[in-house]
């Protein structure tokens, strides 16, 4: 049963659509606090979004930041906003998809089964869930977590495309060029010091797994994976 999490701060509005998703058989939770939303986003553990812009306190593009910091789950932006700008908006902070108010439920529940699809069904049946390995390393980008023999640690958007180019690049270098122009290519300037702290995080989510010294800064290019674990066998 898919979970849908509807963030709406009118409380007719988040019932309704409730009550009407439930009649499909999901399992459907409408947030009623705004202050730690990201605590009942990770319990919850949501398939999907529903996001209001304006909210109490952060608007819903903020939350949608900091969804995409944890999940690649989708959202989708409900809004009495009818620019062209804040759809814009909405998808480049990181939305899937943008309904307006008022709005017919079953136009909601089209494009709910349509993200659904697109994310996790029929349109996604065809290929595998992809799994880089590097002697026993496992990435798994689709889940945003880092596995070594039986330990796993779960990795930000950034943190996960950072390791991904490593891996891919393996035993190349990772240009900082490359690394800025695919984690911020949505920024015309960057902080250099950016990147730093970005590595900084990886490099400790290695050593959440035991390894130390997996990322060599390679000085006036950029950075390599260093194998410096023993290989585990498959569990």
């Amino acid at each position: 049963m898919e979970k849908i999490m509807i963030v709406e701060d009118d409380p007719k509005i988040a019932d309704y659509l409730r009550t009407f998703i439930e009649k499909y058989g999901y399992d459907v939770l409408a947030a009623d606090g705004f202050e730690n939303l990201m605590d009942s986003f990770r319990r919850f553990g949501p398939d999907l979004v529903l996001l209001d812009i304006n909210l109490p306190r952060f608007d819903g593009f903020y939350w949608c930041r900091q969804i995409r910091l944890e999940s690649i789950c989708p959202v989708i932006f409900i809004s009495a906003r009818t620019g062209e700008m804040d759809q814009v908006m909405a998808l480049e902070n990181g939305g899937d998809d943008f309904i307006t108010k008022p709005f017919h439920p079953d136009v909601v529940m089209a494009k709910i089964r349509s993200q659904l699809r697109r994310a996790y069904g029929e349109y996604a049946a065809g290929r595998q869930e992809r799994i880089l390995q590097k002697e026993g390393l496992k990435l798994l980008p689709e889940r945003l977590e880092l596995r070594f023999g039986a330990d796993t640690t779960i990795l930000t958007k950034k943190e996960s495309d950072i390791i991904e180019s490593l891996m891919d690049r393996y035993p190349r270098v990772a240009g900082r060029e490359d690394l800025l122009e695919k984690l911020w290519d949505d920024q015309v300037y960057v902080d250099e010091n950016t990147l730093n702290v970005n590595m900084t995080r990886v490099r400790k989510k290695f050593e959440e797994l035991g390894i130390t010294n997996a990322v060599e800064t390679v000085r006036g290019a950029g950075y390599r994976l260093h194998v410096t674990w023993d290989g585990v066998e498959e569990s």
